[in-house]
């Protein structure tokens, strides 16, 4: 029998901050999982209980989607966070990116300012990968069953891109496989309970 357990997003919040920094003074959180599995939920959520601690602030919220340069650049993109992100917010300074637009197929001109804090979360497919492990104060993955996810991507981004979206979750298990993504995650998180509860304060932990 698979147990489940609700747990509440402001004492995840708390476990980051009492954390140790890694990446230079900055605690990094990495919200991982295969497309449509509630990622961007869960980081939105985690920002929000961040942002309403004593004294705290909003984190910024990186989305790995907004760094990839078309459907092709599924992993690739790596080296783009780490030199307009990581490599600054390391060395104690602030970063900042240029988001794709899907529309138009290019990065648009305007950056988008990452200033150095006491957390940075980082959500989107691979961004726990094995590379920045050592960097990380917290690793998340979230999951939900197959047929589900697929509804979900479909919904939200129309039924036009299901050929892309077949290879882009071919590419997906096969670097979850690879590189042990998973079973290193410090958390492992539902995203799609059937558990009562509320789900803009809770979330269920699967073990």
């Amino acid at each position: 029998m698979t147990v489940a357990v609700v747990e509440a997003y402001a004492e995840l919040a708390q476990r980051v901050l009492a954390g140790p920094p890694r990446l230079g003074r900055t605690r990094m959180v990495a919200v991982d999982g295969p497309s449509g599995a509630g990622k961007s939920v869960f980081a939105t959520r985690l920002a929000d209980a961040l942002a309403a601690l004593p004294g705290g602030g909003r984190p910024p919220v990186v989305r790995t989607d907004d760094l990839l340069d078309g459907w092709d650049d599924q992993l690739t993109f790596w080296p783009r966070l780490e030199e307009w992100v990581l490599a600054p917010l390391r060395a104690g300074r602030p970063g900042a990116y240029r988001r794709y637009s899907w529309v138009r197929r290019c990065f648009l001109p305007q950056q988008v300012p990452v200033p150095v804090g006491p957390v940075l979360v980082v959500e989107g497919v691979s961004a726990a990968r094995a590379a920045v492990r050592p960097e990380l104060t917290l690793s998340v993955f979230v999951t939900a069953p197959g047929p589900l996810r697929l509804s979900r991507a479909l919904d939200r981004d129309g039924p036009e891109i299901l050929p892309e979206l077949r290879r882009w979750h071919a590419g997906e298990r096969a670097h979850f496989a690879a590189d042990g993504i998973e079973a290193a995650a410090d958390l492992v998180v539902d995203g799609s309970p059937t558990f009562p509860h509320d789900p803009t304060r809770y979330y269920v932990r699967r073990p």
